[in-house]
């Protein structure tokens, strides 16, 4: 059990970071995976999946740098890929910048790490860190950044989301809720994996939490001293789509309260339905006021924001709305 060892400072100072790098290191490895956590993620990896496997393909030592580098055989990733976020609103370009800047020997010292083996000879005069970071400058340019702004509005919706738990429920729960194997212990220990590794001190450093939409996560550290928890949104957010909205409950509400009801599964604030829905806040709460009319959302203060969520008759609604039916031959429609 890898666990690190938090003090009360440096837990009451950790700040919520957005990252393209790490939403473009999330996005690679679910490439490189050619697994999807939802349907949304599917669609999105079924779209940029070939193109993907041709970047890869039109170099013969990429294929082999990227199993090292993404753990093909150790599930270990690189370092030099894990960074630390810089500051609280880092461009990619100064991001990638600092991947360019690994050195070779401590370019090769990861990779053995991450590979587990030795490294093939043919890495011994390639620029590890330059070829990397340009594969990672093609998920960015091709994949991430056409859709980064809604991506950037969801994981800024995330991060609102947690610090109104954080206020409501104190940092054990906002903890145990981030990724899968994380949990407080107490006593100022977090678990942050199932593997055994040694305990890590991070007295006097910087914390940051990192949230990506694609379901992946990890944890990353380096000697200045920081430490970063990086963590998938919540499937709620990560998954809604106005495209993919279910066709009855969008004839029966239209299509921007639909989209509402949808994400009220959990509480929500009306600036996080305004980062996620990219409506204007006058149209979010008139939307809710309907809403509220109807029965079908209620709401509860927590600290300084009022919360609305999803009442029983909503859920019953937005399950029958979006379950398939069959056509009038009822079961024998069906093979």
């Amino acid at each position: 059990m890898g666990f690190w060892q938090i003090d009360t400072d440096t837990l009451a100072s950790g700040r919520f970071v957005v990252s393209p790098l790490a939403e473009t290191l999330a996005c690679l490895q679910t490439l490189y995976r050619g697994t999807a956590a939802h349907p949304a993620e599917l669609a999105w990896l079924q779209a940029h999946r070939p193109a993907y496997q041709a970047m890869v393909a039109a170099d013969p030592l990429t294929g082999p740098l990227l199993d090292a580098a993404l753990g093909l055989r150790t599930h270990w990733t690189a370092d030099l890929l894990t960074t630390v976020p810089l500051g609280e609103a880092p461009t990619f370009e100064q991001e990638i910048a600092r991947t360019r800047r690994t050195s070779p020997e401590q370019a090769r010292a990861d990779l053995v790490v991450s590979s587990g083996a030795p490294l093939p000879d043919a890495f011994l005069h390639t620029d590890l860190a330059g070829r990397l970071a340009e594969v990672q400058e093609w998920v960015w340019t091709e994949t991430v950044l056409p859709t980064w702004e809604r991506r950037r509005r969801v994981i800024e919706a995330d991060a609102l989301a947690r610090t109104a738990q954080l206020g409501r429920d104190g940092w054990a729960a906002a903890l145990n809720a981030l990724r899968p194997g994380m949990r407080w212990l107490g006593d100022g220990r977090l678990q942050i994996n199932v593997h055994d590794f040694p305990p890590r001190q991070t007295a006097g450093a910087r914390l940051c939490f990192v949230p990506v939409t694609p379901a992946r996560g990890w944890v990353a550290w380096d000697d200045t001293p920081s430490f970063a928890i990086i963590y998938p949104c919540s499937g709620v957010l990560a998954d809604i789509d106005v495209s993919a909205l279910p066709g009855p409950l969008a004839r029966l509400l239209g299509p921007n309260r639909a989209l509402i009801l949808l994400l009220l599964d959990a509480p929500k604030s009306t600036t996080q339905l305004v980062a996620l829905t990219n409506q204007r806040l006058g149209s979010v709460g008139r939307h809710l006021r309907i809403l509220f009319d109807a029965g079908l959302v209620r709401r509860r203060r927590s600290g300084k924001s009022v919360l609305y969520y999803r009442t029983a008759a909503a859920d019953v609604l937005v399950d029958s709305a979006s379950t398939p039916r069959g056509g009038e031959g009822g079961d024998e429609e069906r093979r």
